[in-house]
């Protein structure tokens, strides 16, 4: 999962801060009126989301789910691990409570901050894994050679342990995996070799 460190990085960009401190102020008047969040805490927010939707995708967030759910949050928070009310936490609260009207507005802005941080336009994008299982040697290959920051939007997103991003043998859920694939798409991930094959890990 992301640091607090490199939330803070990546919203310095300003097309990324542009787009955050919109959406936030969309969220804030429709949502959550009281709520207090700072734009970078609102950014992690953004950048759980995906993982929330993997959470929800069999209609329902588990105990287990939500402490895993918690714990990524708290670290994302800027300087807010050890605080008895994370801002981030809390604010999770709002958007799965309304996660289906808010997720394409959340997604949008994840997709314009892998553009903005990942150098995509250098990733070929028109390549087409063949059907049939990955060959894992060029998938760890494929990983290694990617933007650092790609391989770390999809880590984050889609496992529990950034570790093991280079792992043949992932398990999950088919609804889980039907979301993974959707939300893939809106991110446009779904182009790129490298995400076609991370999809191809999953058992």
């Amino acid at each position: 999962m992301f640091t607090e460190y490199e939330i803070e990085s990546m919203i310095e960009y300003p097309e990324v801060k542009e787009a955050t401190v919109a959406l936030k102020k969309d969220f804030l008047k429709t949502e959550a009126p009281y709520l207090e969040i700072s734009d970078e805490d609102f950014f992690s927010l953004i950048v759980m989301s995906p993982t929330i939707g993997i959470a929800m995708a069999d209609g329902k967030i588990s105990l287990f789910e939500e402490m895993a759910l918690n714990k990524k949050a708290r670290k994302l928070s800027k300087g807010g691990y050890f605080m008895k009310k994370d801002p981030v936490v809390y604010a999770m609260k709002y958007l799965i409570k309304n996660y289906y009207n808010w997720s394409d507005k959340f997604m949008d802005v994840l997709k314009e901050t892998i553009k903005a941080t990942c150098n995509i336009e250098n990733v070929d994008q028109d390549a087409k894994v063949t059907d049939g299982d990955i060959d894992y040697k060029e998938y760890r290959e494929a990983v290694l050679h990617s933007p650092y920051l790609l391989i770390r939007f999809i880590a984050s997103f889609f496992l529990e342990n950034d570790e093991d991003i280079i792992n043949q043998n992932h398990k999950i859920g088919k609804e889980e995996y039907q979301r993974m694939i959707l939300i893939g798409e809106k991110l446009e991930l779904n182009r790129i070799p490298v995400f076609q094959m991370f999809c191809k890990t999953f058992k």
